[in-house]
């Protein structure tokens, strides 16, 4: 029990002593610490870190000074020169700036009318002021040319002076317009800056065009494929329309030859198609040539070397569209609209709205206006003894109207669908002494054959166009070629 009570006691004494020592420690390093703050010789994170930045900015700052006293400074001698030196101090030296010296530049625009253009608009957008604009404009009504007639797509040539640097107009100096081929406005910029327009009229030349061809297919297949214009071709087919059948009469092999008049521009651009002059088709045992001949009293027609008019009746479907079926015949039926039963006192052409309709025979328009079921309706009287009608036209063709002379395939109006009809098509009526008959059955023969003082002159006439035709002359050669001539140099051809 002794022995037990001493070894507490001397491990209580050992730990004693332990705690001792590790307590003047701790003491040591606290009083240690808190000398070192006091001499300031301890720094917080925060304080390292912005000393380590001054730091990092003090080595650039001296970097950059170190670069600045190595570079090498080139020795400076001054020397004597007779010539001037360039120097903002010296005012004799000119100093120039880059596109300073560049002259204005004239410039050459054409400028196209679009829809809802006027003309002072159309200036104001290449910028004329609009005071200048209008002047020029004025000048323009002054000289005669209307500028409300501006066509979309019409062409304005202007030339214009642009400071080129800044590409600011500086002026416009012209303005070119040609409201027809015959006619030209030109606007220019006097002396005194004011515009002035003068008008100036130019001269369509009139030459002849020879062509001919061989028809392999269809007529206005070989006569398109000869370079023929369009128009040419409907007149050429119009003049033979009611004594050839060309579904029948034409075959492969058969030839044709076309002379036509037309204007030319100085330009040498071809600017209208004209008449036919002469007309020549070669059905194989069948030559048919006709001639253009304005007679005394100013009709017009085609006739053959002996002046005479081929008879030609009534054409029982004046209409472009030649290839258009039958949709009702005339007679007794039941209407499709009053559903009852009436005389259908013509013929209906079912055709295209918009399609021409033609005169089926010389005449003088006797009536055209809306007539009530027939829609717009057209009477033509031919003689004391027939009369045709047009009805349900979309509308009637310009100058059509009662007291108009018109010709044989003259277009006086369009397939419609006015009035009481079912769709478009041309109801065409023929109206014999006053009462109507079929159309399909009558034959009226029209035409008369030059005599007298007519058939002299025609003979004269025929001659020229003969030997236009035969391409031995030109119409200035012709016009002063003799009959005997003329038939001497055919018969020296053939």
């Amino acid at each position: 029990m002794a022995s037990y009570d001493i070894s507490i006691a001397a491990r209580e004494k050992g730990g004693i002593s332990g705690q001792g020592v590790l307590l003047f420690i701790y003491s040591a390093i606290v009083t240690f610490a808190l000398i070192l703050v006091i001499c300031k010789k301890f720094e917080t994170p925060e304080q390292i870190v912005a000393e380590e930045q001054l730091a990092a900015a003090e080595k650039l700052e001296n970097s950059a000074q170190l670069a600045v006293n190595n570079i090498a400074v080139p020795e400076v001698y001054e020397t004597e020169s007779s010539e001037e030196t360039e120097s903002f101090d010296n005012p004799s030296v000119q100093w120039t700036v880059e596109g300073e010296e560049t002259q204005p530049e004239i410039k050459e625009d054409v400028l196209i009318v679009e829809k809802g253009d006027n003309f002072i608009g159309i200036l104001q957008k290449i910028g004329m002021e609009y005071q200048e604009a209008n002047q020029a404009v004025e000048s323009l009504k002054s000289a005669g040319f209307d500028v409300r007639n501006l066509r979309i797509g019409q062409k304005i040539e202007i030339t214009k002076t642009v400071d080129v640097p800044f590409g600011e107009l500086l002026s416009v100096d012209k303005i070119i317009i040609s409201p027809s081929a015959d006619v030209k406005y030109t606007v220019t910029r006097n002396e005194d800056e004011k515009y002035v327009a003068e008008a100036e009229q130019l001269e369509l030349k009139s030459e002849q065009k020879i062509a001919s061809g061989e028809i392999t297919t269809s007529l206005a297949a070989a006569m398109n494929n000869a370079g023929i214009p369009q128009s040419i071709i409907g007149n050429f087919i119009n003049i033979f329309a009611y004594t050839v059948d060309f579904r029948s009469d034409i075959k492969v092999g058969h030839t044709f030859k076309v002379l036509y008049d037309r204007k030319v521009a100085p330009d040498g651009k071809v600017i209208k198609n004209g008449d036919i002059l002469y007309a020549e088709l070669n059905l194989g045992r069948d030559q048919i040539a006709l001639y253009r001949y304005k007679d005394l009293s100013g009709g017009i027609d085609y006739y053959d070397s002996k002046g005479l008019v081929l008879k030609r009746t009534l054409d029982r479907k004046p209409m472009e569209f030649r290839s258009a079926r039958i949709s009702s015949r005339f007679g007794w039926r039941r209407h499709p609209i009053l559903n009852r039963r009436i005389l259908h006192s013509g013929v209906d052409y079912a055709a295209p709205k918009g399609s021409r309709i033609y005169a089926s025979g010389d005449g003088v328009v006797k009536r055209a206006q809306y007539a009530g079921g027939y829609g717009n309706y057209v009477v033509i009287r031919h003689n004391s003894e027939y009369s045709t009608g047009y009805a349900h036209m979309t509308g009637f063709a310009r100058g059509i109207k009662p007291g108009t002379r018109v010709k044989q395939g003259q277009v006086i109006g369009y397939v419609g669908s006015t009035g009481r009809s079912t769709g478009p098509h041309l109801h065409f009526e023929v109206i014999k002494n006053g009462k109507k008959v079929d159309p399909l059955k009558v034959k009226a023969a029209t035409g008369t054959n030059l005599t007298g003082k007519d058939l002299q002159n025609f003979k004269a006439e025929m001659q020229k166009i003969a030997a236009l035709a035969d391409g031995i002359k030109t119409y200035a050669e012709a016009e002063n070629t003799t009959v005997g001539e003329t038939i001497s140099s055919n018969s020296a051809a053939n």
